[in-house]
């Protein structure tokens, strides 16, 4: 990749804030978003490090968004090459941490603050819980197309069916029955570690 420099971080900075302003239901539901601009636009991560990156971060314990940490690290260390480069590809890669973070975290979260003190005063008015009401469907198809993404990263469903039907399988666990999302996550774990994803 070709150095980088302050208006990279500052694009990378810009680009996380307007998502943390569109994150409706969390950081993850911006995943196709990310998606098209860090893989597709910006070529700085690959296929298969944005599906990495993203299913390391929610395998580990802590906050969903964690995420937005690890594609914001690997953007910082394939922009240096690699661990290979020395302190300066770390260097690099927490710059990169510390602005997708900061641009994913401040906006929404003093968006989030004012509107639920605002939301709280004013929980009797109609136009309050219509709009809550018309966001769930918002939320769930954000979900949606962020498993979309995810899944699609194997390939075609015809030549890879194992994703797209653990996918589905998952998520029709989730709407029809009572089972903790860990056991779908275990199961999801053990797919992988045997092969058939």
């Amino acid at each position: 990749m070709h150095d980088w420099g302050w208006s990279e971080l500052v694009t990378l900075f810009s680009h996380f804030v307007s998502l943390s302003l569109l994150s409706i239901g969390g950081a993850i539901t911006t995943v196709p978003e990310m998606h098209r601009f860090l893989v597709t636009q910006q070529a700085w991560l690959a296929e298969g490090q944005f599906s990495s990156s993203i299913a390391l971060a929610q395998a580990a314990p802590g906050p969903n968004v964690l995420f937005v940490a690890v594609l914001g690290w690997t953007v910082g260390m394939n922009a240096a090459g690699g661990p290979a480069a020395g302190t300066s590809a770390w260097a690099l890669a927490s710059a990169c941490v510390f602005a997708a973070m900061m641009g994913i975290l401040l906006p929404s979260a003093t968006l989030t603050y004012f509107a639920a003190r605002w939301g709280q005063r004013n929980r009797k008015r109609p136009t309050v819980r219509a709009f809550k009401l018309a966001m769930a469907p918002i939320v769930v198809a954000l979900l949606l197309a962020t498993g979309w993404i995810l899944t699609a990263g194997h390939g075609s469903w015809v030549s890879h069916p194992g994703p797209y039907l653990l996918t589905l399988a998952t998520a029709l666990m989730v709407w029809r029955s009572r089972i903790h999302l860990l056991w779908l996550l275990a199961a999801g774990a053990l797919a992988g570690v045997v092969g058939w994803v």
